[in-house]
């Protein structure tokens, strides 16, 4: 079967029974290889495959395939739900901890026999033969049952390597112990008691990097109350349907996406959108599932539910960046797939090299034993999940949401930063400031009005609701036109009424007006978008509308600057009022007068003179330059389709969040760097120091235990951070 990138869809798979990078390599080699499957991301620190399938392919196919190399999947549905990565973590933990002190009771004395009691006694080495037989062949059963599954399948992990070093030292001990040899049981016993302590503390760390996704979903309510017949009645949040009524109280949270119907009140969106400050809602006014209504009593209407909500979305966001891969990952996961047998050749040549070399068989299988134990695929296989995993998390809570691995990585490369402007560096949000005509004013607004009032552009808005709030009643039109990016037209009481930029006026046929050049270039002059309005062949006169700036907006400017990011502005304004708004904030570099199709192109352009260019925009027409971009930054507050062609969304339009995402993207990236490195270099050095001799079984065990957890831990403290 073969599929096309367009027929494929995102399944997501709990995945069990893996121990370390190893296990996820293979998982994710096994699954690739199925028919119709486009692609598959294990991700080991998640416990969670994400597989690309087209139409047709059966996940208990999949399922089969990976249960014959000795792992289990399950399909991930609305149905069955999100694993809860803590509890799981936690229940590992507890049965980590249990076996830990099972082991060390009787690990101890042995260790204390084999190192400081005496050296021939038979007494004591059968009592550390009985000692240390239930620590390696009961406690440490599972890494033999895995292994021995995974060597039925020719695959190999950590398990492997662990189970292969006990089982040497402990069968040569026995064959020591007859042979009159010296015996390692202290070593087989005490190598399985530390690395269960340090698997202990892995579950204990990979449980906090995984309380994200938990804390976000546990925000949402459990219960909703619905008006039924005019009665208050308490329903399980998985009962409310679209075009519910709820009712929500001061101190409630709202229990699913919505609009108020009545009432009004001040909700804390700071779950959402990472802003403190409490929004005022009233009747109209589009409410969020999960954010909290701080004082008055509200009548909801459910709009969207289940899978549908902000937050469910969110989750959903979250859930695809942790499980996706960055490309500095690629170079882990091919270390890890052969990481296992080579280690295990090493072994095999220590040994043979430690013979040739005249040394006894008993520092041979030491130094064997000390290759086998002190080699840590898990290091590796941690070290890029977690830190994506923590500093994902951690952008939700700041407002800022990460689509995929990658751009933790991509962001690093950015150099300039073009702004869209209006509802980005602007609040978006227009107003009718002026109207220059010669004709009685109110007629004037009421063609020009009519005409804007069927237009969905802000700037018609603006001039429609303007033109009401002057007690102007509009009339009904029609022919209208819609020309992108120029303006409107259409017949409004037998008048052929064109309003837009002077360039589409004079496209039109229509005479320009002298007498209104000087009061538009003033106009301009004060940061305000200024065009013309006439009809039946004539200019009538002139409108002008403002937005404002946002607060934070030159301060966001200034923080990339010192990042050392260019930073430019485009906008369909003309160029003096683009240039008044760019100085504002200070933008030096500005494109103005920008057709919405021609956003892209302006991307592109930048991006042919070498820049790597991130954009910021939100609306509809931004979305081909978002996707143009080497970084789409899409703001929340703006249309879906924008926020779906972003790979970063912004979740409140404070444009100090552009420069808050590119700063912690940079910390999970090198995070990432610093979690590799270690790992890399743990394992460079420290297989040749065990190889020759220099590393004691037990301390190799020791540090091969610790060293995921010191990877994990670096990892957290992304937790910390502050933007």
């Amino acid at each position: 079967m073969t599929t096309t990138a367009a027929d494929q869809a995102s399944l997501m798979f709990e995945v069990d029974g893996m121990t370390c990078a190893a296990c996820a390599a293979r998982i994710e080699r096994v699954l690739s290889k199925q028919d119709g499957v486009g692609g598959a991301a294990v991700d080991f620190a998640g416990a969670q495959a994400r597989v690309s399938i087209g139409d047709g392919v059966d996940p208990d196919i999949l399922r089969a395939a990976v249960q014959k190399i000795g792992y289990d999947i399950r399909v991930r549905t609305p149905d069955t739900g999100r694993r809860n990565l803590v509890d799981h973590y936690s229940d590992e933990e507890r049965s980590q901890w249990r076996r830990f002190w099972a082991a060390i009771v009787l690990a101890a004395p042995v260790m204390i026999l084999g190192m400081f009691g005496p050296a021939h006694a038979a007494w004591s080495l059968y009592l550390q033969l009985a000692l240390a037989t239930p620590v390696v062949l009961w406690i440490g059963r599972d890494f033999h049952r895995v292994a021995i599954k995974q060597l039925r399948s020719w695959g190999a992990s950590m398990d492997t390597l662990i189970s292969l070093g006990t089982i040497t030292a402990y069968i040569y001990s026995v064959w020591a112990l007859f042979a009159g040899e010296h015996v390692y049981f202290e070593t087989a016993a005490i190598i399985i008691a530390l690395i269960t302590l340090g698997k202990a503390f892995e579950a204990r760390a990979k449980g906090r990097a995984s309380t994200a996704i938990t804390k976000l979903i546990a925000m949402g309510a459990k219960q909703a109350r619905l008006l039924r017949n005019g009665q208050e009645v308490t329903v399980p949040i998985e009962m409310v349907m679209p075009g519910d009524l709820m009712v929500v109280r001061p101190g409630e949270k709202i229990p699913t996406d919505g609009e108020v119907v009545e009432g009004s009140s001040a909700i804390d969106e700071s779950m959402l959108t990472g802003e403190s400050v409490p929004i005022e809602k009233a009747a109209g006014s589009p409410v969020f599932g999960a954010t909290v209504n701080q004082n008055g009593r509200l009548v909801v209407s459910a709009t969207q539910v289940g899978e549908q909500t902000a937050l469910a979305r969110i989750v959903k966001l979250v859930e695809e960046a942790q499980a996706s891969k960055a490309p500095i990952q690629r170079l882990a996961d091919r270390v890890s797939g052969v990481f296992v047998p080579v280690v295990v050749l090493i072994a095999i040549a220590t040994t043979v090299g430690w013979l040739v070399a005249g040394r006894g068989i008993s520092d041979a299988i030491a130094a064997a034993v000390a290759v086998l134990i002190i080699a840590c695929p898990c290091a590796l296989g941690l070290a890029t999940p977690t830190a994506i995993m923590v500093g994902s998390a951690r952008g939700a809570d700041v407002g800022v949401l990460f689509k995929g691995a990658e751009v933790f990585e991509r962001s690093r490369t950015i150099d300039m930063v073009l702004f869209d402007k209006t509802g980005t560096l602007t609040e978006g949000m227009m107003r009718l400031t002026d109207v220059v005509t010669g004709e009685d004013e109110k007629t004037f607004l009421c063609l020009v009005g009519s005409v804007e009032a069927a237009s969905e552009h802000p700037i018609g808005r603006a001039v429609a609701l303007g033109a009401e709030e002057r007690d102007v009643e509009l009339a009904p039109v029609e022919d209208f036109e819609n020309t992108g990016g120029l303006g409107v037209s259409g017949r409004v009481n037998g008048h052929h009424v064109v309003v837009g930029r002077p360039a589409h006026l004079a496209a039109s046929g229509f005479e320009s007006d002298p007498d209104l050049a000087g009061r538009v270039e003033t106009l301009e002059s004060e940061a305000k978008t200024v065009f013309l309005a006439g009809w039946d062949g004539r200019v009538r006169g002139a409108l002008a509308v403002a937005d404002s700036v946002r607060d934070t907006s030159a301060a966001a400017v200034r923080t990339l600057t010192e990042l050392g990011v260019d930073t430019a502005m485009l906008t369909g304004d003309n160029s003096t009022t683009a240039q008044a708004i760019a100085s504002r904030v200070g933008i030096s570099q500005v494109f103005a007068e920008v057709l919405p199709g021609d956003k892209a192109e302006h991307v592109a352009a930048l991006q042919d003179q070498g820049k790597v260019v991130a954009f910021v925009g939100d609306g509809i027409n931004d979305a081909p330059a978002l996707t143009r971009a080497d970084l789409g930054m899409a703001v929340g507050t703006g249309t879906d389709i924008a926020i779906e062609s972003g790979e970063v969304v912004l979740m409140n339009g404070n444009p100090m969040l552009v420069p808050t995402a590119m700063l912690l993207a940079r910390r999970t990236f090198r995070t990432i760097k610093e979690n590799l490195f270690w790992a890399f270099f743990y394992n460079v050095a420290a297989i040749p120091l065990a190889a020759l001799g220099m590393l004691n079984p037990m301390v190799a065990a020791g540090a091969m235990a610790f060293s995921s957890v010191s990877v994990v831990s670096n990892s957290l403290r992304l937790r910390r951070w502050q933007p």
